[in-house]
């Protein structure tokens, strides 16, 4: 018998149960990523008008890809009716480009994972963070054709004349230091940024010109004098240098500034002599005074953050929120909690999640939750997780995944046709014993599992010519079993899932 026959029957016009993964669950984007919220979110999305930190741990298949899917649509709801006032959402959920930078800094053994990861600070967090978040502000600004697959975005247009002359300065600052954008040379794409925010660099070559003009008087004099025999001794050369030391001295300068925060900023895809050109290019002693990750702290990021965030103020973005997930997928990771714990305790610091207009959401696997408590006091000073809206299981009850189920089973319906997922068994399967069977599933990705594996093993065992639209008692216990057998192994560690 087919799946879409059987389903069909109940006016189902498509499989509710076929997807397991959020970001490409069509289901879940098209109708329940508005209707199906867990019990939790209020705690976890706050108010986007004065975003802060939560920190949520949840089991594989919990829903934590699906709540990020969430909160990023309900900042973009929020962002339409805010014009002035929108939350700018960045998406920090892959880790893989920001650990393979960090891993280009060291060799040999020091290039292994667990290594690694013990050099792995916060501030190399705050790179990678600024980076994404400069580098989606510019693609947003300039019109970037891939502006529109970030999240919570709206058609409403960033106009960078509302900003400020010193503000220009720190988004070109920002630019030059975090901009990862491969479209186009990232040289080419400053001087664009520089020509919308109307930011003059002239006086930049002022040296430069000085240099040459001294060169070209001092040929000049020799020649007035008719005195060119004298370029067959030293002086006029002497004379010369010293037209070009402060010119030369400034070229200095940023390229021991570029040399420093290439190594410093080790999550950042930075070119040493890019960088110093790009700096040589501010003026006079614009930079004088200005932070510069050059050296292994927080504090020069957290002055570049405030930039950041002062910047996105006068364009009429009053939040700024950090969606954090996927901790478990990179490949130097690979789920190892020994690992995953080095990646993301240094982010759990009460003064970055407590930064005034930051809310960071941290999505976390239940494996760290049992980490927490085993934490020395002055983790728990310095992180102050009691302050952090924090959520220490993304649980369901049997209720609420019934309702999840029903409620995409509702979403897949044509007409005015309502089936309730208990019209899909025979009534000794009634809503009672799907509670109760979904209780020890525990979480959405394995009701949708056993429930798109139950449809299919009824569909195979009948025809076309002799159908039968319900699914029995004796399927249903027998498929129930032997799904609980492959999902303690799965708990194990031994099976796929």
């Amino acid at each position: 018998m087919r799946i879409d026959a059987f389903l069909g029957h109940h006016g189902v016009i498509t499989n509710p149960f076929a997807d397991e993964d959020a970001q490409s669950d069509h289901v879940f984007k098209k109708s329940c990523i508005h209707d199906t919220y867990h019990p939790a979110w209020d705690k976890i999305y706050g108010d986007p008008s004065d975003p802060a930190a939560s920190v949520v741990f949840g089991e594989k298949g919990s829903g934590k890809t699906a709540l990020k899917l969430q909160i990023s649509e309900r900042l973009r709801m929020y962002n339409e009716d805010n014009a002035g006032r929108q939350v700018f959402a960045i998406e920090y959920d892959d880790f893989n480009p920001p650990l393979e930078r960090f891993a280009q800094h060291f060799r040999g053994r020091r290039r292994q994972p667990p290594k690694l990861l013990d050099r792995w600070r916060l501030w190399d967090h705050h790179d990678a963070v600024l980076s994404l978040g400069v580098t989606q502000l510019l693609d947003r600004a300039l019109d970037a054709a891939s502006a529109r697959s970030y999240p919570a975005v709206t058609d409403t247009p960033i106009d960078l004349e509302r900003l400020s002359d010193p503000q220009a300065r720190d988004l070109l600052l920002l630019a030059a230091l975090y901009d990862q954008s491969t479209g186009e040379s990232p040289e080419f794409r400053w001087n664009r940024l520089r020509h919308e925010t109307k930011f003059s660099t002239w006086k930049s070559r002022i040296r430069l010109i000085g240099a040459i003009a001294g060169t070209v008087l001092i040929l000049l004099f020799l020649i007035s004098i008719n005195k060119l025999s004298w370029l067959l001794t030293v002086w006029p050369y002497l004379a010369a240098i010293g037209c070009w030391i402060p010119w030369a001295w400034r070229q200095f300068k940023f390229w021991r500034s570029a040399r420093r925060v290439v190594r410093s900023a080790k999550t950042v895809n930075l070119d040493r002599a890019r960088l110093r050109r790009t700096l040589y290019q501010f003026p006079g002693d614009t930079l004088a005074d200005q932070p510069l990750p050059e050296a292994a702290r927080s504090d020069d990021r957290y002055e570049l953050l405030r930039k950041f965030q002062d910047i996105l103020r006068a364009l009429g973005f009053d939040g700024l929120v950090v969606l954090v997930d996927r901790v478990d997928e990179p490949y130097m990771i690979n789920g190892q909690t020994p690992l995953m714990k080095k990646l993301i305790w240094p982010m759990l610091d009460n003064k970055f999640l407590k930064h005034p207009a930051l809310g960071v959401k941290l999505l976390l696997p239940a494996e760290l939750e049992l980490e927490i408590d085993r934490e020395s006091r002055d983790f728990h000073q310095r992180s102050r997780l009691d302050k952090q809206n924090l959520v220490r299981s993304l649980a369901w009850t049997g209720e609420s995944l019934y309702d999840l189920a029903g409620a995409r089973l509702a979403a897949c319906v044509q007409s005015d046709i309502k089936p309730q997922l208990a019209d899909l068994f025979e009534p000794s399967v009634d809503r009672r014993r799907l509670v109760d069977a979904m209780s020890t599933l525990r979480v959405p990705r394995h009701v949708f599992k056993f429930l798109y594996r139950l449809i299919t093993e009824h569909c195979n065992t009948h025809s076309d010519d002799a159908p039968v639209m319900t699914i029995s008692s004796e399927m249903f216990e027998a498929q129930l079993a032997l799904f609980q057998k492959d999902q303690r192994a799965f708990d194990m560690g031994y099976g796929a899932g």
